[in-house]
């Protein structure tokens, strides 16, 4: 039998070695003795996952956890501190990690750990729509729909929002229709955070409302803004800066154009686990005339209908102190509709 090649067996030791040689894993060392081995994914709020091949996934209790380590690197969360290190076990109630590549070992608290491996930023938001038609003693027609998104992570946030809102009625003496309704508005806003509650913004918002000749309504700038609450349940914040205002009129209303201080507030609570209130002003006095003014409030409150459906009910209120000839200075619309989440 002829002899086998030097690189053949050395080859097959090779794979031989590799079958034989334990699978690695990550481990999660028990108070009461008992371990546990598979591949961590992640954890939150005081638990722990991990995929084992015998039981799937499975959340454990952090309280009740000794220590643990992983095979490659995760993603810890210690208070303000992200960390990305393969983890060793530590001391009881422990675990440690190697904040830089060939430095110390960085003993962190099992109580201390926020998140492991927390989620990347997705977008949230809502989808609505509302509708109203009559036929009788009145002949009128009215729809809308709106979309807002956000899109948070730990050093920005990104919101985007618009809505279209489209009325008629039909004069039943004359037969003759009128639009009622017909505005619309888009608005971006990008917020960076320079420490947890600090963070700068510029934001744009364009609006068109033809019963009011309003061609067009835009506000674009930047400031600053203070996060002061910022959990699950509640969120309010506080903004000040500058922006360029514009407002051109499709009568013969002269054009404004000229700088103007925003100065805005933006609150949301969970009532309930179902019902959501928010609330927010915008105000804009104008820094080349006392008398120029504009006003923009808003009021909500969201009930959750299903796990993707809610309904909603709002109110807008505006306040333009130089609006267009033959306008009022005070807008409100009440809106009812049934949305969609993501």
């Amino acid at each position: 039998m002829p002899a086998m090649p030097a690189r053949a067996l050395i080859w097959a030791v090779a794979v031989l070695f590799v079958l034989a040689a334990p699978a690695a894993a990550d481990e999660i060392l028990f108070l009461n003795g008992d371990r546990l081995t598979g591949k961590i994914t992640g954890g939150e709020g005081g638990k722990l996952t991990i995929k084992t091949d015998t039981a799937g996934e499975v959340s454990v209790d952090l309280s009740k956890v000794k220590t643990f380590s992983t095979d490659e690197p995760v993603v810890v969360k210690s208070g303000d501190a992200v960390l990305r290190s393969k983890v060793t076990a530590g001391p009881d109630g422990t675990i440690q990690v190697l904040p830089v590549e060939g430095g110390a070992a960085q003993v962190i608290a099992l109580k201390d750990v926020t998140q492991i491996n927390p989620p990347g930023p997705k977008w949230t938001g809502a989808l609505s729509a509302n509708a109203l038609v009559t036929r009788g003693n009145s002949h009128t027609e009215n729809f809308g729909g709106s979309l807002n998104a956000v899109r948070r992570s730990e050093r920005d946030r990104i919101t985007l929002g618009g809505a279209y809102y489209y009325g008629r009625q039909e004069d039943k003496d004359t037969g003759e229709e009128s639009t009622t309704i017909d505005n619309w508005f888009l608005f971006g806003k990008y917020d960076y955070f320079f420490t947890k509650k600090l963070y700068g913004w510029v934001n744009a918002r364009w609006q068109k409302d033809g019963p009011a000749e309003l061609d067009m309504r835009l506000t674009t700038g930047t400031g600053l803004g203070y996060q002061w609450v910022d959990t699950d349940d509640t969120s309010f914040s506080t903004e000040a800066g500058l922006v360029w205002f514009i407002e051109h009129f499709s009568n013969d209303t002269p054009d404004d154009d000229h700088i103007a201080a925003r100065i805005a507030y933006l609150f949301s609570q969970n009532i309930t686990k179902d019902i959501k209130f928010s609330n927010s002003v915008e105000w804009y006095p104008s820094l080349e005339s006392r008398h120029d003014q504009y006003l923009l409030a808003k009021a909500g409150l969201n009930l959750s209908l299903t796990e993707s459906m809610l309904a909603e009910a709002k109110v807008l209120y505006q306040w333009d102190s130089e609006p267009a000839q033959g306008a009022r200075t005070v807008d409100v619309s009440y809106l009812f509709g049934i949305g969609w989440t993501f």
